[in-house]
């Protein structure tokens, strides 16, 4: 019977010379793009994200009587009452209800100008 071999073991050789025995500079220079999209990704991604958040943070804890909000449901209403981890938001003339602070998404200043008006 005729053995038919269609796959031949490869053997790995252990290369020789300057490439194999020094290495710093050109895995340095393998890694570099890899370190250039970390970089640019950071800085067109991670680092706008943080802004965004850290001024949202910010609005959350400054929020006080008067100002508009906005929850992350979508309720839209105007805060009639602030307390440490809760504000009292008023949707409709008669109706109030409470929401947690950490829950709003966007505070809406009575006294700031908006662009388009």
């Amino acid at each position: 019977m005729l053995e038919i071999m269609f796959i031949t073991p490869a053997y790995a050789q252990v290369a020789s010379g300057p490439a194999a025995q020094g290495g710093g500079l050109a895995s340095l220079i393998g890694l570099a793009p890899l370190l250039l999209v970390f970089a640019v990704f950071w800085l067109l991604m991670i680092r706008p994200q943080q802004r965004r958040v850290k001024a949202l943070q910010m609005a959350v804890d400054a929020v006080k009587k008067g100002d508009t909000v906005v929850t992350g449901g979508g309720i839209v209403g105007k805060v009639t009452k602030v307390e440490d981890a809760h504000v009292e938001v008023e949707i409709a003339p008669t109706t109030r209800i409470r929401v947690v602070k950490a829950t709003l998404a966007q505070v809406i200043n009575p006294n700031s100008t908006a662009a388009n008006d």
